[in-house]
């Protein structure tokens, strides 16, 4: 039995999301913080969801990464594990868990980061927190 191209083709784009999701998931376990950024394409878009100063569309590579320095200058963000990698021809997914502290008080959060990726680079990004009113709380 052979492949139809049209699987084929598919496959190669789910191996090519997985390895993007991938090499940008072993760069945050490793906290190497010139791979994460190596990791977004030039034209990368954030998007973050939910009612703080920080939600909204960050458009071009250099803009995302103030968003994120910020987000993680207001919670002191620390990433406890990756739960799960996931890829598809389209999107790749990562499932994380993170620790927040502000102000001696910390909480822990499950997090869906959904990506698109081009060019063998991470190209958008839709952030879902488990928790959105607590993680707005953490950014006011």
């Amino acid at each position: 039995m052979t492949d139809k191209p049209d699987d084929t083709e598919s496959q190669a784009a789910i191996e090519r999301t997985r390895q993007a999701v991938t090499r940008y998931a072993n760069a945050w376990l490793a906290g190497d913080r010139t791979a994460l950024a190596a990791c977004y394409h030039d034209d990368f878009t954030l998007h973050y969801f939910g009612s703080n100063p920080l939600a909204g569309d960050h458009r071009g590579k250099m803009a995302a990464l103030a968003i994120l320095a910020e987000f993680t200058r207001r919670t002191s963000r620390k990433l406890l594990g990756i739960i799960d990698i996931m890829a598809g021809p389209e999107r790749g997914a990562l499932l994380v868990r993170e620790r927040f502290e502000r102000d001696g008080k910390a909480k822990e959060f499950e997090r869906l980061l959904v990506y698109a990726v081009r060019d063998g680079l991470l190209w958008e990004c839709w952030v879902w927190d488990q928790d959105q009113a607590a993680v707005d709380a953490y950014l006011a």
